[in-house]
This record gives C-alpha cells, structure tokens and sequence, in this order.
C-alpha cells in the first residue's frame, strides 16, 4: 500500500460568517457585533461596531460609521471609517469618507475617494499638522486672509 503526501500546505479556509445581512435587506440603527464577524450584502444606514472584521460583499452598501479590527469592502462603504488593523478595497470595493486605519491594501481597481490616515499618524501635533507630514494648506480667498490676520 503506498501513501502519498503533498508537499504543498492546504489552503487556509476562509474564515467562518457569523452574521450575514442579507442581499434585499435595509438595516438603520446600530450593529454590535463584538468579535464576531458580520457580512454585509444588503445596505446598513447607521453605525457598525465590530472587534472582529466586518466584510462589505459585491452590491453591500454601508452608509455611516464603521468601528471594525479589520474591513474588508468589495461593495460600497460611504462615511466614517475607524480600522484598528486593515482596511482591503478589493477590486470592486468603493470606500468614500474620512478612513482612518492601521494598515491599507487597494488592489487594483479599487476606489478610496477622501481622506485616509494612520493611526499612528492621526494625532495631531501643537502646529496642527500630522504627525509624519502635513496636509497642504487650503487657499484662502483674499477677504478670509485678512479675517486670519485680525484674529492673530
């Protein structure tokens, strides 16, 4: 009797969907999930609370807050994004809104439109810019300039 073995490790399965919104299904309010992970294919008006990773499929639509460890969007988020670990804009991901992330993966054709900060990053310094860079400054019309110049 002979015995074949592979050489090559098994794939890791994807992980488990404990919560699933269904495509069709609209949702206003607030979603706490703890640890567990939550997928979204229908649309979620509201705010997402999750220490686990929340999944945004193909049609999902999430408009508001999302507080998530890890976000994976291949659908659509619009809003607040606060990611502790990583947001993943797969392919057909859209994410529109003010992100702030620990790590950031864009695979090509994914869309991230708005601002995007490090956590590490996102606190401020005394002269008001980030820390690790700044922003460019916005232009101020002439008659803003000279309001500034009273106010100092």
């Amino acid at each position: 009797m002979a015995v074949f073995r592979s050489s090559k490790p098994k794939p890791e399965s994807a992980p488990a969907i404990h919560s699933l919104l269904g495509k069709e299904v609209l949702f206003k309010g607030e979603v706490h999930t703890n640890s567990r992970s939550f997928r979204v294919e229908g649309v979620v008006e509201g705010t997402i609370h999750s220490t686990g990773e929340v999944s945004i499929a193909p049609g999902g639509l999430v408009k508001g807050t999302i507080f998530a460890k890890h976000l994976v969007v291949t659908g659509r988020a619009e809003g607040i994004m606060k990611i502790t670990d990583c947001l993943e804009i797969h392919g057909t991901g859209y994410v529109e809104g003010d992100v702030e992330v620990g790590s950031l993966v864009v695979d090509e054709g994914g869309t991230l439109q708005g601002v995007c900060v490090r956590k590490d990053q996102a606190t401020q310094g005394a002269n008001g810019t980030a820390k690790g860079g700044s922003l460019p400054a916005a232009k101020l019309s002439d008659a803003d300039a000279k309001k500034a110049d009273v106010k100092r």
